[in-house]
């Protein structure tokens, strides 16, 4: 069984019927429940009853992180705590976590829209998945697993454990599947080929992977390490987790679930909305969440529609990998930079997934860029020479394809602090 294919291959005037009423359905339901949203309304002369067309959507203000985090931990929900059945957060990377609730339909079409993601990534009911999320607050690790359970997958719970642990229950437990962030994935490719373990002595086949960018030079190095066919998935914490959207075998963009958000995508400047197929912010408005409806988020990540339909035989938009975030987008000197961008550079000329962080500073009114970057043992120890050409590589290239200059500084092997399972990759002290 292929789950809610048929629901993922509807015409597109039913699916635009079926979004607006959920979208007046919530939108009423945050008016009389969410003293946020009656304010916003009333301030801007708003009238629920007004919505009409999806095109009506636009006259509502977007929901920022700002706003969320204002209103910690309980100003959002829109429904008493007594009907609140989980309770997860945001990561806090850039601030205060945000509290998100799910009621028990929450919960259950949550579990739902994650099987759809894991069975348009190969998965069925006889697969062993082993999560490699951190269990906790953090949805990935819970999204998945109930996503898993729902198909009748087998669940290795393993969280985030040693990589050589790792192997280890991927050789015993005949594990087929690998859930986690990517660069995680590449953490225990890297280790397989330290331990000397041939990656097709394992039944590894396939790999879901989320919850950072990453490039289509990532995904090749990855399923040649770990022979697996890897797929992209995309979720957050504000508007569920995962299950938002997620690409099938096709690997040619993430199917967005059509039926439970409203998808845009806007010029982060202007606010307005990009012309078809162009990169800009995406905005997302939830159609079925009860305790924690969001309308018009900005989250701050990159992407774009994919135009035309996928030959996978599924009528669902959809998006491009995560390219970048708008508040990691780098102004210096009045270049507009990405840390994609430097990411893909440090990639081709360390030759695997690179660790770094970008440092941002003024000193005497002049910014100056500087790439803290982990090197493995061996180059870490390597003569000044070396070490001096490399650094020298990587600034040449920087200056060539991306006009800044930019300083090197090179750390030891897992020396760059997480906040929980991501780097903040850019810090900005001007």
């Amino acid at each position: 069984m292929i789950w809610d294919k048929e629901k993922e291959c509807m015409e597109r005037e039913e699916l635009q019927q079926l979004q607006l009423e959920r979208l007046q359905s919530t939108i009423h339901r945050v008016y009389r429940n969410v003293p946020f949203y009656r304010r916003m309304f009333d301030r801007n002369g708003i009238d629920p009853d007004s919505f009409t067309s999806l095109e009506d959507l636009s006259k509502i203000p977007f929901t920022t992180k700002k706003d969320l985090r204002e209103n910690y931990p309980y100003g959002l929900f829109a429904v008493p705590l007594r009907e609140v059945v989980r309770i997860h957060t945001s990561s806090g990377t850039t601030g205060m976590p945000i509290v998100v609730g799910y009621t028990k339909n929450d919960l259950k079409i949550w579990t739902e829209l994650v099987a759809r993601i894991l069975s348009s990534g190969g998965i069925t009911k006889d697969d062993v998945i082993q999560i490699a999320f951190n269990y906790g607050l953090f949805t990935g690790a819970f999204g998945f697993h109930y996503g898993a359970e729902k198909i009748g997958a087998s669940v290795i719970p393993v969280s985030i454990e040693n990589p050589r642990k790792q192997i280890k229950i991927l050789q015993d437990y005949k594990t087929t599947a690998l859930i986690s962030t990517p660069s995680y994935a590449l953490l225990i490719a890297n280790t397989l080929i330290d331990m000397d373990i041939n990656p097709n002595s394992l039944s590894l086949r396939f790999g879901l992977f989320g919850a950072e960018p990453w490039s289509e030079r990532i995904r090749q190095e990855i399923e040649e390490k770990l022979k697996i066919t890897a797929t992209d998935n995309y979720g957050l914490s504000e508007i569920m987790g995962p299950g938002v959207a997620g690409e099938c075998l096709e690997k040619k963009g993430l199917h967005i679930q059509e039926d439970h958000f409203l998808f845009e995508i806007i010029d982060p400047q202007s606010l307005e909305p990009v012309r078809e197929g162009e990169t800009g912010e995406l905005v997302i408005t939830t159609l079925t969440k009860e305790a924690f409806p969001v309308l018009r988020f900005r989250t701050g990540d990159l992407t774009r529609f994919i135009l035309g339909e996928c030959s996978c035989g599924r009528t669902f938009k959809r998006i491009d990998r995560i390219m970048g975030r708008t508040d990691d987008m780098i102004i210096i000197k009045g270049m507009k930079i990405f840390p994609s961008q430097i990411e893909t550079i440090l990639h081709e000329i360390e030759g695997r997934q690179p660790n770094y962080q970008i440092i941002i500073e003024r000193q005497a009114g002049v910014d100056h860029m500087t790439i803290l970057l982990e090197m493995s043992e061996d180059i870490f120890s390597d003569v000044m020479r070396e070490q001096t050409q490399l650094m020298n590589a990587i600034k040449d290239r920087i200056a060539s394809e991306l006009g800044i200059t930019v300083n090197i500084k090179l750390a030891e092997k897992r020396s760059i602090e997480k906040i929980g399972e991501k780097i903040k990759r850019v810090i900005d002290k001007r």
